[in-house]
């Protein structure tokens, strides 16, 4: 059947009756959209794009992180005032992970229990805490201290923000919304790297205390702006608060008061909130979410495994890609490869950050058009061939690089054509996916495990990779090369396409729907559809 229009430029897509339900004309599997995808959605929405901008500025303070430090971390006052050696180094970014970790996990039952905006505030307050420690760091420990108190702050925002952006997010904007993610990690990274780049020369400590100390602009903004966002409509059918609920969807579809009641996209998506709580209440016996640990154990059912492991090795997967290697030991990286001078491999490795940057704008674009699987696929098949064609060329010319500078360019290139993969494929959907397969009772413990997934792995490659560098360089390209080659047939065998569908309705894509057919049944919801049809008859 084709798309039937509804008021207000949206679109209802009816398929057959879905197997499960062969017994009753009555019940109807569909789609429906809002508005167009990609950069016209965004506009045509602009209330929901602009909130979910304003929540992705806690990435902006994962990424600031991630480029500021390597910079620090070599300037002559800082060096000369705490001499840093690799056990010092590897501490300063061990604390920040294992913080993160701790936050990720502490976040996701901060946001069931007390919001998803007041989990964001108290984040945020812990951030630009441990952003005082930081700028204002009298010895090396207060250092370690406010990197520590900072990663609480930076794992719940890296966990907080994905979850909030795909509860407000309308079905056919969700991927693009929440690349948004990437979009602000990947510029607190450039910002990052650059803030440190430009002020390495200034006189004194303020050529390290004025980068880190420039990590408050996301966290105070943050902190302060929160409260203006709407709640998550999606937490406040879960605590039972329906009209609450529909006042922000509403506000989120830019729906006003009057309108709201007569438009039937509004109700369908308003309807299948209840039914997804009501469907976990009956199948749980409760929908608190309150980080009881029934709701944690709940992940590793059978019935959620698959899911629980899409969020999982989506993280692992992004982190194992090699990223985040390139983001810390950039320079030294660049170095294996036959560069010489602090200016051009600064110069080199600054440009992940740039080409990463302008990797992410296609996915916005195109994510929900062209889907995740596609994506996945694509981009892993060219960071597994980027990876191999380094480690041969490191392999026959790293004992001699300087007669081969065209071999060390080629090798540059293809770092370069390896993160514009990562970023238009793995960087972004590795923040979409987690956040969208749960079910909304068990969504925030999803996501705050995918994410913590995140940072134990994004610990474990700070941690390996400069031994293995030391080692063999070329080795840790292939060994890169290897897990991309590995994400490629995991997402072609493992991952479902989930673009375009409604968070309440990927209980289809995963699983049996019997008892979900009956719920819908129960709360109208085919009455609805079926309706639509008959008038578009």
């Amino acid at each position: 059947m084709p798309a039937l229009n509804t008021p207000h430029g949206g679109t209802l897509t009816v398929y057959s009756s879905s197997s499960v339900a062969q017994e009753s004309a009555s019940t109807y599997t569909y789609s429906y959209a809002y508005g167009p995808t990609g950069l016209a959605g965004l506009f045509r929405n602009h209330y929901a794009a602009g909130c979910a901008v304003f929540a992705s500025v806690g990435g902006v303070s994962f990424g600031y992180d991630q480029g500021v430090i390597s910079n620090v971390l070599v300037m002559k006052d800082f060096v000369s005032r705490w001499p840093v050696g690799p056990w010092e180094k590897g501490i300063m970014t061990a604390v920040l992970e294992l913080g993160a970790l701790f936050g990720a996990l502490l976040a996701g039952v901060f946001a069931d229990k007390y919001s998803r905006r007041r989990s964001i505030f108290l984040a945020s307050l812990v951030f630009c805490i441990g952003s005082g420690f930081q700028a204002g760091a009298q010895s090396l420990n207060h250092l370690i201290l406010g990197r520590a108190v900072g990663g609480l702050g930076v794992g719940a925002l890296s966990m907080l923000a994905p979850l909030y952006m795909a509860e407000i997010s309308s079905p056919e904007l969700r991927g693009s919304l929440m690349a948004l993610e990437q979009l602000a990690i990947v510029s607190g990274v450039v910002f990052g790297f650059w803030a440190g780049f430009l002020t390495r020369n200034v006189p004194g400590s303020a050529s390290w205390r004025i980068p880190l100390a420039l990590q408050f602009l996301p966290g105070i903004s943050l902190c302060l702006g929160c409260f203006l966002l709407p709640p998550s409509p999606r937490f406040l059918v879960l605590k039972g608060r329906l009209d609450e609920a529909m006042q922000s969807l509403s506000r989120l579809r830019l729906r006003t008061a009057a309108e709201a009641p007569h438009d039937p996209l509004l109700q369908l998506e308003f309807l299948e909130m209840q039914v997804d709580v009501a469907l976990e209440t009956q199948c749980s016996g409760t929908n608190d979410g309150e980080g009881s640990t029934n709701s944690w154990r709940r992940l590793f059912r059978r019935e959620y495994f698959d899911r629980t492991s899409i969020g999982i090795m989506i993280m692992f997967f992004q982190q194992w890609s090699g990223i985040n290697a390139l983001l810390y030991y950039g320079p030294t990286l660049v170095t294996s490869v036959g560069l010489e001078g602090d200016l051009v491999t600064l110069l080199v490795s600054g440009g992940i950050g740039v080409v990463q940057f302008l990797a992410v704008i296609p996915a916005i674009l195109y994510l929900d058009r062209l889907g995740r699987k596609p994506l996945l696929r694509g981009g892993s098949a060219l960071m597994t061939l980027s990876h191999i064609v380094i480690a041969i060329l490191i392999h026959h010319y790293e004992g001699n690089w300087p007669a081969h500078s065209s071999a060390a360019w080629l090798a540059v290139i293809c770092i370069y054509t390896f993160t514009a993969a990562y970023g238009v494929s793995f960087g972004p959907i590795g923040w979409v996916l987690p956040s969208e397969v749960f079910p909304l009772s068990m969504r925030s413990k999803g996501v705050s495990l995918a994410t913590a997934s995140n940072w134990i792995n994004n610990f474990l490659i700070g941690l390996v990779t400069p031994p293995m560098i030391q080692s063999s360089a070329g080795a840790t390209f292939f060994l890169f090369g290897t897990a991309c080659f590995a994400a490629h047939f995991w997402s072609t065998y493992f991952v479902p396409e989930t673009a375009g569908i409604s968070l309440e309705e990927m209980d289809a894509v995963f699983e049996d729907r019997k008892i979900k057919v009956e719920l819908e049944q129960d709360f109208g919801i085919h009455d609805l559809v079926r309706g639509l049809v008959e008038r578009s008859d």
